[in-house]
């Protein structure tokens, strides 16, 4: 066995360490792979020398200079082993680091998409829609906090309202979209439906309305009107009896609507009035795509 001879500086040079530790960070899987291959050679080197320590006593031939040169070899094996297969325990490194560095991606990528809205802009939204919802809400027999977590969950806050190519909002806060039975103006937006193979984004149309309050009173009327969310109404504060009767009438396609819609629900409660008490303020991290009803 012979390879190209390392001096002892290889195994205490930290400034090559500390730039392989740099390189892995980097998720660069040259550095990755150096990094666990000279320490895979550094814990090989160390178990090759307990073992020589471990004899039970000096040789005939034993002698510094020999502990040297045997030392030396020892080094050269280590670096040899590592290289090639070694004893896997680069390998293992590598993998561990290389998963480590896709979760970090993907953790990153997630709070890319996933942008922060303010307290003040939810609290905001939740003044601007109670009016609506309070009038809405004694219709339906339903809690004025669940329509304005329903409006929240549907449109991120109102931060993603359906809107026209020409960025004109469609005012539409519920998510319905304009099916063959629809008659009116719609636009064309992106939204999240979930199938056999998981969520997946594409463009659906929704109803476009010339003000809120039409919309909140065709939301109203699409509720009232539709034998399949019948069980919805009259839930009163039991926000997951209304959210599942929803679901079970093809509301939303999103398995976790009910559950999502809950957990507004609660920030949603706790942000009624928050503008006055800074104690109120008090919010959790929610999504903000959903999908719509279709009709």
């Amino acid at each position: 066995m012979s390879s190209q001879p390392v001096g002892p500086s290889y195994y205490a040079d930290f400034n090559g360490l500390e730039g392989l530790k740099k390189g892995a960070k980097a998720d660069d899987p040259k550095s990755i792979r150096a990094a666990a291959q000279q320490f895979e050679s550094l814990f090989t080197n160390m178990m090759l020398k307990s073992m020589r320590e471990a004899k039970l006593g000096q040789g005939l031939g034993d002698s510094q200079e020999s502990d040297l040169y045997q030392d030396m070899y020892d080094q050269q094996l280590s670096l040899k082993m590592a290289q090639g297969k070694g004893i896997g325990l680069a390998d293992m490194l590598v993998q561990q680091l290389t998963r480590n560095s896709a979760s970090k991606a993907a953790v990153g990528n997630a709070a890319a998409t996933s942008p922060t809205i303010s307290t003040t802009d939810r609290i905001s939204f939740v003044n601007s829609m109670a009016p609506y919802a309070e009038h809405a809400a004694s219709q339906l027999g339903v809690s004025p906090d669940t329509l304005i977590a329903q409006a929240a969950l549907e449109t991120g806050w109102g931060q993603h309202i359906p809107a026209g190519s020409d960025g004109a909002s469609s005012l539409n806060l519920f998510g319905v979209k304009a099916g063959g039975s629809w008659n009116g103006a719609a636009v064309n937006a992106q939204t999240t439906e979930y199938g056999a193979q998981g969520p997946a984004s594409i463009a659906q149309p929704f109803r476009a309305y010339a003000s809120v309050q039409q919309g909140v009173n065709d939301y109203v009327s699409l509720l009232q009107r539709h034998p399949r969310y019948q069980q919805a109404l009259g839930s009163g504060d039991d926000v997951h009896a209304f959210a599942s009767a929803l679901t079970r009438g093809g509301y939303a396609t999103d398995p976790a609507y009910a559950q999502k819609l809950q957990a507004t629900a609660a920030s949603v409660k706790a942000l009624r009035g928050a503008g006055s008490d800074p104690a109120l303020k008090i919010l959790a991290g929610l999504p903000t795509t959903v999908t719509g009803e279709s009709s």
